[in-house]
């Protein structure tokens, strides 16, 4: 079940996705973090940072809706008193790092430049929906690829996480790619608005937020299919909607290489590890050996 996304091999094709499995070992009572694909932390930046306002988080009738503004402590105090633990499970990590500008992001990669080998890759938040004062990074091409110039100091391989609340991400995608970026992760949250029916209120703290879970997963799996379709070459992570096996198939069968389990780990902590458990037995079921032969299907 090992996977290769660019230059990085992972023990397995399933990881957890930003923001929804903390930034180390919150999950290793659930399951064994090492058998994992990786363990993709919550979006870190080169400050702590305190997030929105509450309420953050809404439950949709397909998923959720969070708006929690990338509260956290910071990628030096992340280094210092978070990872070793995460790493003394035995789980390869990736760090997700985001900023409000392109020094923001320079300062969070050279920040990771000296991080433990254990940290195989740096998934760079392009995409979140949920923080004020500028636009989403991933609707600019320009932009994002200069953004993903700027973190190359991290050392290590770089994802750009992309945004489908654009009909550009095929071209951004290509134009991450051409910055630097080995691989892209698409998708992140889509933009979505819910009322109180008692206050007639914004059911968020912050107004809008990011609509997450399985009513999403239509719209990862066309814009994995219409990246992959554009750019065969590059490898695209998927994520959006995946709690089962067969979510997972479909990303993979539009062309993902591995893929990212989100939304679904509130309600099951564990299903990271199920998912790919499933997707393990609909291969062996069908006598396929390898997660590249599934995407060789279509």
């Amino acid at each position: 079940m090992k996977v290769q996304v660019g230059s990085v091999e992972l023990p397995g094709p399933v990881m957890t996705a930003s923001g929804t499995a903390g930034y180390g070992a919150e999950l290793a009572p659930f399951m064994e973090l090492s058998q994992l694909g990786a363990v993709v932390t919550k979006s870190l930046a080169p400050y702590e940072w305190p997030g929105n306002p509450a309420p953050r988080v809404h439950p949709t009738h397909q998923g959720m809706m969070n708006a929690v503004g990338l509260q956290g402590p910071g990628i030096e105090y992340w280094l210092k008193s978070v990872l070793p633990d995460l790493l003394a499970t035995g789980a390869t990590v990736v760090c997700s790092i985001w900023g409000r500008s392109l020094e923001d992001y320079r300062h969070a990669a050279e920040q990771l430049a000296d991080a433990p080998d254990g940290v195989v890759a740096v998934e760079v938040n392009l995409s979140c929906p949920n923080l004020a004062g500028h636009g989403i990074f991933a609707h600019d091409l320009e932009l994002s690829a200069a953004v993903i110039e700027a973190t190359e100091a991290c050392g290590r391989p770089r994802w750009a996480k992309l945004s489908a609340n654009t009909d550009r991400t095929v071209e951004v995608a290509r134009a991450v790619s051409d910055a630097g970026a080995e691989a892209v992760t698409c998708i992140n949250t889509l933009l979505g608005l819910g009322y109180d029916p008692d206050t007639l209120r914004p059911v968020l703290g912050a107004g809008g937020g990011g609509l997450s879970g399985r009513a999403i997963h239509p719209v990862a799996v066309r814009t994995v299919h219409d990246v992959h379709a554009a750019l065969p070459e590059l490898p695209i992570i998927g994520v959006g909607g995946v709690a089962s096996g067969w979510d997972a198939v479909e990303l993979l069968l539009a062309g993902a290489t591995a893929v990212q389990v989100g939304t679904a780990t509130f309600a099951d902590p564990a299903s990271p590890m199920r998912v790919q458990q499933e997707l393990q037995s609909w291969m062996s079921d069908r006598g396929i050996a390898h997660t590249t032969d599934v995407t060789a299907l279509t």
